[in-house]
């Protein structure tokens, strides 16, 4: 039997990914853009469902980004047709049809699709008192879609960072601005488009810087970048897209972000975050949940996350020492942690965690909200091949879909391509 193909997804120059934009702009409206914006999708190193818990998390920005080309609508001197400033038209390359509505009618439950984190972003902006107008975008990204490393985010960012620079808001001129626009596309995404997601992914794709990863305090907003150059340790960080279908809207999510605040309410604190005795916590949970709560599960959700932010502090601990090697076997009680206490990895990703760790990467885990997207692997940059043809020949052996791969670099924020 051959060895399956290892497919590698790799990232547009940014130069090729805004004329891509471009291009597709002016096919699709007969006129140029005000520019081209981008943003990246991310990677999570470690510190998994605990952003929506006040808790800690280590995520890198990567070398995928989705690029928006856009121009804002100005009225017509003479109020002609065709110069609504209300009016936002919609396009995508990865999408098929289009979207036509003005911002005036945007609400939670009136956009479809895609197009609902894009336009919610403008809606958000405009909650927050900002002036902001209708437009024509269209949209081309090399984010791999559905595989869990945030191609709504980078959407999102795209956007916010397009509007910012069209409306003259100014936000992304500084990291508190990128903080409120983070905080907007999580609106957008929370309300707009209807997925309860936290705010993780949105603060990597604007916040995170190259070559560092982005510790995220999710308490207080506040960060810390930490060299993140796997390369000049011999190391790489390989992503592992399963192509098992990556739903969040699906209530499972909502499910497990439920039950997190419910045992916040029964231990008395503002999020998970403040449990210091976990034990001691576990236990009171028997007694202080509502009757009726499943006293057991809850106890599981509430280990992981306090365990997982733990595990955060060790791998910013293991970094600063340069002992980047150790950071292995973190990532893999982590996928134990997220597959039997917080029940979100699925078949795929437990295989690919399990093959690349048996085919000699250091450690490996899912990432993301779970229930399909992708695993990471720490590998020796050696290993990067070898590892993925093992992962590929599991998957072709259990008559799974053939995954594909990519090697996650610490790249730059959101921001102008063209």
């Amino acid at each position: 039997m051959s060895e399956p193909t290892v497919q590698m997804l790799p990232a547009w120059p940014q130069s090729d990914g805004a004329a891509r934009a471009a291009a597709a702009f002016r096919a699709r409206f007969g006129a140029e853009p005000d520019g081209v914006w981008s943003a990246p999708g991310r990677v999570n190193v470690i510190g998994e469902h605990t952003d929506y818990n006040g808790g800690l998390c280590l995520p890198i920005a990567l070398p995928h980004r989705t690029y928006v080309a856009l121009a804002t609508r100005p009225a017509a001197a003479d109020g002609a047709a065709g110069h609504d400033p209300e009016l936002v038209r919609l396009a995508s390359a990865q999408e098929s049809g289009a979207w036509e509505g003005r911002l005036a009618d945007v609400g939670p439950g009136t956009v479809p699709g895609w197009a609902a984190y894009a336009v919610g972003v403008a809606w958000a902006l405009r909650q927050d008192g900002h002036a902001v107008g209708g437009f024509d975008a269209v949209v081309d990204s090399c984010v791999p879609y559905g595989a869990g490393l945030s191609s709504s985010a980078a959407l999102e960012c795209a956007v916010a960072v397009a509007l910012d620079e069209v409306h003259g808001l100014g936000l992304a001129d500084d990291d508190a601005g990128r903080a409120r626009l983070a905080a907007a596309c999580i609106r957008a995404e929370n309300e707009i488009a209807g997925a309860p997601t936290g705010g993780m992914d949105q603060a990597a794709s604007l916040r995170c810087t190259a070559g560092h990863a982005l510790l995220l305090d999710n308490r207080d907003g506040s960060t810390r970048h930490i060299p993140f150059d796997l390369s000049a340790h011999g190391l790489a960080l390989l992503v592992v897209d399963t192509r098992a279908p990556h739903q969040l809207a699906d209530g499972q999510y909502a499910a497990r972000r439920a039950q997190c605040h419910a045992a916040a309410d029964a231990l008395g604190v503002p999020t998970l975050r403040e449990v210091e005795d976990l034990d001691a916590a576990l236990a009171r949970l028997g007694t202080a949940l509502p009757a009726g709560a499943e006293v057991d599960v809850i106890r599981r959700r509430v280990r992981h996350v306090v365990s997982d932010t733990r595990r955060v502090e060790l791998v910013e601990r293991l970094l600063d020492a340069d002992e980047v090697e150790q950071v292995g076997p973190v990532l893999t009680e982590a996928h134990a942690s997220l597959r039997d206490d917080y029940e979100v990895s699925v078949r795929e990703l437990d295989l690919a965690v399990e093959s690349a760790v048996g085919a000699g990467a250091l450690g490996g885990r899912m990432v993301g909200g779970g229930f399909g997207g992708s695993a990471v692997a720490l590998v020796r940059a050696d290993d990067v091949e070898p590892v993925a043809q093992a992962v590929a020949g599991a998957f072709a052996s259990a008559g799974l879909t053939a995954p594909a791969f990519l090697v996650a670099t610490a790249e730059g924020p959101a921001g102008r391509s063209a």
